[in-house]
């Protein structure tokens, strides 16, 4: 008898270290209704030239969704908001930007996976408080040089806009890239599943 208590205690064990795991991935603008979206891959301005993505919308783990709000309302308070080109991203999207540039500086193998593709990365930029475009360093997905976190031949703006995006990203939990300075990964995506769940899925 001690035998099947052991046994059922393990199945749910188990059982609740994979729900543990789960993503709830949600809708960005139900959590951050001002929020600036600009969703590259839902049009054919960016790096493929293609359209990727069959909507515009953007969808983040839930506790990313969180966070970005505080990262937000701390932007607002300088005088700034956030603005968002990506979040998540299907393994079966990953796979058509590694065979337009497999380039792993930049692109993540699919046969390992993105963060991205777990909900847990963001690509942001800052705008003002009206939503306009401030100077940045490059354009999004200008894989160069000059997209490097800690590149030092730029207008002096570019470097400070990039400096506040970065100070507060990292307040609230984002770690940025070194090679892009608009891609962020949150605390604890190590864990988590990459996904291939369709936006259709998600709405």
């Amino acid at each position: 008898m001690r035998g099947f208590w052991k046994i059922l205690f393990l199945f749910f064990s188990f059982a609740s270290f994979l729900v543990s795991q789960q993503t709830e991935l949600v809708d960005i603008k139900k959590i951050i209704p001002d929020i600036v979206l600009d969703i590259r891959y839902a049009t054919a301005n960016n790096f493929t030239g293609k359209v990727l993505y069959p909507s515009y919308d953007c969808f983040v783990a839930k506790e990313v969704a969180i966070a970005l709000k505080k990262v937000n309302e701390e932007l607002k308070k300088q005088g700034f908001r956030l603005k968002i080109f990506d979040g998540y991203r299907p393994l079966s999207i990953q796979k058509i930007l590694w065979e337009n540039f497999p380039n792993p500086m930049y692109i993540a193998d699919p046969k390992i996976g993105s963060v991205h593709n777990k909900g847990y990365a963001v690509d942001v930029s800052l705008v003002d408080i009206d939503g306009n475009d401030i100077l940045m360093p490059t354009d999004y997905d200008e894989f160069t040089e000059k997209a490097s976190s800690d590149y030092k031949d730029l207008p002096p703006s570019a470097i400070k806009h990039r400096e506040i995006l970065h100070k507060v990203m990292k307040k609230y939990g984002f770690i940025p890239s070194k090679t892009e300075w608009w891609h962020f990964n949150y605390k604890g995506h190590k864990n988590k599943p990459v996904l291939d769940i369709p936006f259709s899925s998600l709405k």
